[in-house]
């Protein structure tokens, strides 16, 4: 028997702090919990977008209390879309981030992996990546730029 919704556990938030996954998987499982899918996004090095290019660093900045709420709503809505789901955890890292470090984590939870856990992490982080106001600033050695995503939200997301 699947446990209501409001039982379930849900973790969104925008944090300086390192992530932990195995910290993360703890909280987002269950005893009923056979299967879990991962999204980690990191700081690339190298970037191909335009002309290659190195990145030294990235700077992360998010307006927390709008981007907190917009992760539970992708939340609320991986959860609509996907009963099955148990444990959802949505987590943007903020800040001064170098290549190789991870800067989000999307985890989903679930009771066998047939169920659409997949698609409901791959769900999260392309939401995340719509709806979720965080911006980034890439470093590298021909200075500074902001890069910016080709989403437009739309009224009422």
């Amino acid at each position: 028997m699947q446990p209501s919704t409001s039982n379930l556990p849900t973790i969104f938030s925008i944090t300086e702090s390192e992530l932990d996954l195995n910290d993360l998987l703890e909280q987002v499982t269950l005893t009923s919990t056979g299967a879990a899918a991962i999204f980690a996004g990191m700081v690339r090095g190298e970037t191909k977008r335009g002309d290659a290019h190195e990145t030294e660093y990235l700077e992360y900045e998010a307006y927390v209390p709008m981007a907190e709420a917009k992760m539970k709503q992708v939340a609320d809505e991986i959860r609509e879309r996907w009963p099955v789901i148990e444990g959802i955890a949505i987590v943007q890292r903020i800040g001064r981030l170098y290549p190789r470090t991870p800067t989000v984590l999307i985890a989903c939870t679930a009771a066998h992996r047939d169920t659409g856990v997949f698609d409901a992490a791959r769900y999260g982080i392309d939401r995340l990546k719509e709806i979720v106001p965080v911006w980034k600033k890439e470093f590298g050695p021909s200075g500074a730029e902001w890069v910016e995503g080709d989403y437009i939200p739309k009224p009422g997301e």
